[in-house]
């Protein structure tokens, strides 16, 4: 059966990520409680439906499945994000995503059984600081323990020179696990020391924060 993503709550973040996931071919459940926008979702979403979220009954009868990817998106509302946690937990619904506007929320959803809380201003806001004080890091994912996995635009240093000649893992203690040309979006997995880095390349390293951010 075919992985199916459920929406539920459309507001600004939850009908950008419905049309977002539908341009990529996912199917997608939108469900909200306003008719006026359900009908705009349906626009974009393999189905739209005006409904409930927090009832549990609905949300038996809209046929939820233990498989679903459900994703809940109610803004500062944690009443109503907490009790569709909870009632998705019942229905044994195995992946939860949930969108919190803060760390106590977060904290209350993931004892209700969120498997994943997002606060969406907070990584943006994460992400736009990594920006600005290390411009060189393009994107990046945060890991347990102050580790990170980060796509790095190479200095000018780097440009010519092999994995080998520079000597990352003993000078800054990071690790390159892949290589992706911006020209042709070719990935290199794992390059071995002889590869020679190019100016139209972006490095996918992993290491400590601090370790990433001394590559300027």
């Amino acid at each position: 059966m075919k992985q199916r993503v459920v929406v539920i709550g459309l507001g600004i973040f939850g009908m950008n990520l419905v049309k977002e996931l539908c341009k990529s071919g996912v199917e997608v459940v939108a469900i909200d409680k306003s008719k006026e926008t359900v009908q705009k979702a349906r626009d974009c979403a393999t189905k739209a439906i005006v409904a409930d979220g927090t009832d549990q009954d609905v949300m038996n009868a809209i046929g939820v499945r233990e498989d679903d990817i459900v994703i809940v998106s109610f803004g500062e509302d944690l009443a109503a994000s907490t009790l569709i946690t909870l009632h998705l937990k019942q229905m044994k619904v195995k992946t939860i995503i949930v969108k919190a506007p803060n760390e106590e929320h977060k904290l209350i959803l993931e004892k209700v059984g969120a498997t994943e809380v997002i606060i969406p201003e907070k990584e943006m806001a994460d992400k736009i600081a990594k920006s600005l004080v290390s411009p060189n890091v393009i994107d990046y994912i945060p890991l347990a323990d102050d580790y990170m996995i980060g796509e790095i635009a190479p200095p000018a240093g780097f440009i010519g020179k092999t994995i080998g000649e520079l000597q990352l893992r003993g000078k800054y203690h990071i690790d390159v696990i892949a290589v992706r040309d911006m020209l042709t979006e070719k990935i290199t997995m794992v390059p071995a020391a002889n590869f020679v880095v190019k100016d139209s390349e972006v490095l996918i390293v992993v290491g400590r924060e601090e370790d990433v951010d001394k590559i300027k």
